[in-house]
C-alpha cells in the first residue's frame, strides 16, 4: 500500500490547504450536547439564545473545535501524524445549526526533535463559516512520522 500522507521531511513551512465542509446540523449541537454533559441554555434553548441577541442556539466552542480536527483528519492532504501535543484555540464567533464550516490550514513552524524518526509540526487553522466569517482558529503541534527509509517487513 502506498503511504500517500506529507511525513515530516516532506512538509514545508508556509505550505497551505482547504479542507472539505460539513454542514453542522441541530442533530449535532443536542448529541454534543449528551455526549459532554454540557446543556447550557445557549446550547439548547432557542428562545434564550434569541434573549442574547443570536438567531437560534448556539453550537458548543469545544464542538467546532471536534469538528475541525476532524475536517483536519479527513481532508486531501494529511500529514503522517502520530500524536497532537496541544492546541491554542479562539472562539470567535458563532456556529449555528445550518452552518457549512471549513478549514483553512497553513503550517506555521516545524522542528526536529531527539528521535530520529519524528518531529513536530505547527500549523494553524482557520475555521469559516459560509460566508467566509472565521468563528474558531488556533494552533495546533503535532509529533509527526519521517518517512521510512526501507521498507516494513511483513509479520
Amino acid at each position: 500500500m502506498t503511504d500517500d500522507r506529507l511525513h515530516f521531511e516532506e512538509i514545508s513551512v508556509g505550505l497551505a490547504w482547504d479542507t472539505g465542509g460539513i454542514t453542522v446540523t441541530e442533530s449535532h449541537i443536542l448529541a454534543f450536547a449528551g455526549l459532554s454533559g454540557d446543556f447550557y441554555d445557549l446550547h439548547i434553548d432557542d428562545d434564550y439564545a434569541r434573549s442574547l441577541g443570536y438567531p437560534s442556539k448556539v453550537a458548543h466552542g469545544i464542538l467546532g473545535l471536534a469538528l475541525a480536527d476532524g475536517l483536519k483528519n479527513r481532508a486531501t492532504v494529511r500529514l503522517a501524524a502520530i500524536v497532537s501535543l496541544g492546541w491554542r484555540w479562539r472562539f470567535t464567533g458563532p456556529i449555528l445549526a445550518g452552518d457549512r464550516i471549513a478549514a483553512r490550514i497553513t503550517v506555521l513552524s516545524k522542528r526536529t526533535t531527539r528521535h530520529a524518526d519524528r518531529g513536530i509540526v505547527t500549523i494553524d487553522l482557520d475555521l469559516r463559516n459560509g460566508q467566509g466569517a472565521t468563528v474558531q482558529a488556533g494552533e495546533n503541534d503535532m509529533m509527526v512520522h519521517y518517512r521510512p527509509t526501507q521498507p516494513a517487513i511483513p509479520r
